[in-house]
């Protein structure tokens, strides 16, 4: 790595947020294409993804305060040797990426440590940021809603993960993209879970689809998308039951809600997303697995990431799936749901060594 790419790669990162956000407004203040009512706006959107940015920090301090203090210590204490791999290796297996996504990070490190001749240990701190950077690229997708109308998003996951609440936060965010949503409340086998959509769903002013507790849930999702279709309601969200991962029965429940929803839209869902808790750890592969072999995945929500020290699973799940994550969860409130950025991600849980 050459001394240019060293000391203005974190820079780089930490900027990349601020420069994109204010491109536009700059742009339109020289060529003078906008009025003041029009400045004010994109100022407001620009404080907003700052805004964002600020709570993703605070929801990874945790997380950043485990592993980016233990990271940042070892490169600013060791020489390059096996001792400084090892213990990097260790505070990564501890920080939940791993054992599998962090071998192949140290010794992609290692080969080009050698390769590259590097004597600095801070070239290497750098080297891994962006190794760690790439694993994150690649799953950062956007969901975006197709012109499919109703745009039908299946909400999964194992019990605890807060898939109800967070089925709320997808509604509430595209309400506030001017989009109509309705919510299905499939999770028939709690009967304070159905309560808990219609209470939320009234409070949003947002309808919610629901039967008696004890109802076959594919009947609700069944209704629900058919009264999604006479309404032209944008986006339908349906949240299902806790499901177990390893009780196969219990996934053959979620598969017939999707073939009776094909009876009315044969693409239909559109989205499958597994709603996963940060603070399960490792145990997140395995639910990962089980529900992507049973239902073909096409998103992951990463929930409580303030709640854990140990967000380097995110890692792990991104280097073995590729399943693209679409959001992730910063709180209790029904705005604390982040489209995920890598960049973000990166720039808040390493330090800034010098």
């Amino acid at each position: 790595m050459n001394d240019n790419k060293k000391n203005n790669l974190f820079s780089w990162i930490n900027s990349k947020i601020i420069k994109r956000n204010k491109i536009d407004l700059n742009k339109c203040k020289i060529q003078n294409k906008i009025n003041t009512k029009d400045f004010k706006k994109l100022d407001n959107e620009n404080n907003i993804k700052m805004n964002f940015f600020f709570k993703l920090k605070e929801s990874l301090k945790k997380t950043k305060n485990f592993f980016g203090d233990g990271i940042s210590r070892i490169f600013s204490l060791k020489h390059i040797d096996n001792a400084l791999f090892e213990e990097l290796e260790d505070t990564m297996i501890l920080s939940d990426i791993g054992v599998n996504t962090t071998e192949k990070i140290i010794q992609g490190l290692i080969s080009d440590t050698h390769r590259q001749v590097l004597k600095n240990p801070k070239e290497v701190y750098f080297l891994l940021q962006e190794r760690m950077h790439l694993i994150l690229k690649k799953v950062e997708k956007p969901l975006l809603i197709s012109n499919q109308i109703p745009f039908v998003i299946l909400v999964v996951g194992v019990n605890g993960t807060g898939k109800t609440t967070t089925a709320l936060k997808l509604a509430k965010k595209y309400k506030l993209d001017k989009k109509s949503v309705m919510l299905a409340a499939a999770d028939t086998f709690r009967a304070a879970a159905i309560e808990q959509l219609q209470i939320l769903g009234k409070k949003h002013d947002i309808p919610v689809i629901a039967q008696i507790s004890g109802a076959d849930p594919a009947a609700v999702a069944f209704d629900a998308l058919k009264s999604a279709i006479s309404k032209k309601i944008d986006v339908l969200i349906i949240d299902t039951a806790g499901r177990l991962h390893n009780k196969q029965h219990l996934l053959e429940e979620l598969k017939k809600i999707i073939r009776v929803m094909k009876k009315l839209n044969v693409s239909a869902p559109h989205e499958i997303v597994l709603v996963i808790d940060a603070c399960n750890g490792q145990n997140t592969i395995k639910q990962t697995e089980m529900f992507h072999k049973s239902l073909n995945l096409t998103g992951l929500i990463i929930t409580k990431l303030d709640g854990t020290a140990k967000g380097g699973v995110i890692f792990a799940l991104s280097d073995q799936f590729s399943i693209p994550i679409r959001y992730i969860g910063t709180g209790e409130k029904s705005t604390d749901l982040l489209a995920f950025n890598s960049s973000d991600f990166i720039n808040s849980i390493f330090h800034n060594i010098k």
